[in-house]
């Protein structure tokens, strides 16, 4: 029995530690605050690690995720489906496209399938002159129509993931978890363009 509590005790110490040096995920991904407010204290060293520029800011855009050839057709645009094959846009209610980055969070619309054509809330960075979007959070809605903060689980280290591996920690297999949870109102919606 004690040995049983030692090994579990020293796994959960190894995880912790392994997480906080190869964790890719940025510290405040859970907690998606600021405002709409370009970060101007942001570095030229931060461009290049995935940090958002000094000219980016939040935004939270609704619609659905779906393929870009599929948007396209339904837009009337002939395209060759093979050459966008696996690549997403966010399509609002008002028939806008905005292209999703396939970084470490929004990659989770290009692996999981269960995440498209649905629903969805995301609270993004965008960039002036730039339409690809970067997802910091993504809300999916229950068959009751209750919003969720969506992301991954592992049960067993009961730590979060953004896209679909085995857990970073024991390895194991993760699940896609769903909370309640209403959108953070220090952000503006998107305003569609005419």
């Amino acid at each position: 029995m004690r040995f049983a509590l030692r090994t579990i005790i020293a796994t959960g110490i190894v995880c912790a530690a392994w997480l906080s040096v190869h964790s890719d995920e940025p510290k405040d991904a859970a907690k998606p605050q600021a405002s709409a407010k370009p970060d101007a204290t942001t570095s030229d060293t931060n461009k290049s690690s995935g940090a958002p520029h000094a000219d980016a800011f939040k935004e939270i855009v609704s619609g659905k995720v779906v393929s870009l050839s599929e948007a396209l057709t339904r837009h009337g645009i002939k395209n060759y489906p093979e050459e966008s094959k696996g690549q997403v846009v966010l399509e609002t209610e008002a028939g806008e496209l905005i292209p999703i980055v396939s970084d470490w969070r929004g990659r989770a619309f290009y692996q999981d399938e269960r995440l498209r054509d649905r629903p969805v809330d995301l609270v993004v960075y965008r960039r002036p002159g730039i339409p690809w979007v970067q997802v910091l959070s993504i809300f999916t809605f229950d068959d009751k129509k209750v919003r969720n903060i969506t992301d991954y689980w592992c049960d067993i280290c009961a730590i979060p993931m953004y896209e679909i591996k085995e857990c970073d920690c024991c390895q194991g297999p993760i699940r896609l978890r769903f909370r309640p949870q209403e959108l953070p109102t220090d952000i503006p919606k998107h305003a569609a363009k005419k």
